[in-house]
């Protein structure tokens, strides 16, 4: 038994060198997936996001116009205060 490395031949070199091209091409293949897949989240994350701002518009409204009118309310109390004394 020797140390000597066995020369390989052309054949098999050449099997090797498809199989690291093509072991390359499916680590880009994941990566590239992983990438879509982060940005999918995202886009549904953010989708999420602007339902619940829509379910919530109209009591946004709602309680906006509450408080506009307590706020003239208070206004004409006071101007009737203002003007009554």
């Amino acid at each position: 038994m020797s140390d000597t490395a066995v020369p390989l031949n052309s054949d098999l070199e050449e099997q090797l060198g498809r199989i690291r091209r093509q072991r390359e091409e499916s680590e880009k293949f994941v990566a590239e997936q992983k990438k879509l897949m982060a940005e999918s989240m995202k886009l549904e994350h953010e989708a999420r996001k602007l339902e619940r701002d829509r379910m919530l518009a109209p009591w946004q409204i709602a309680l906006s116009g509450m408080a506009a009118g307590a706020a003239f309310f208070g206004a004409g109390a006071a101007f009737v205060k203002l003007i009554g004394s």
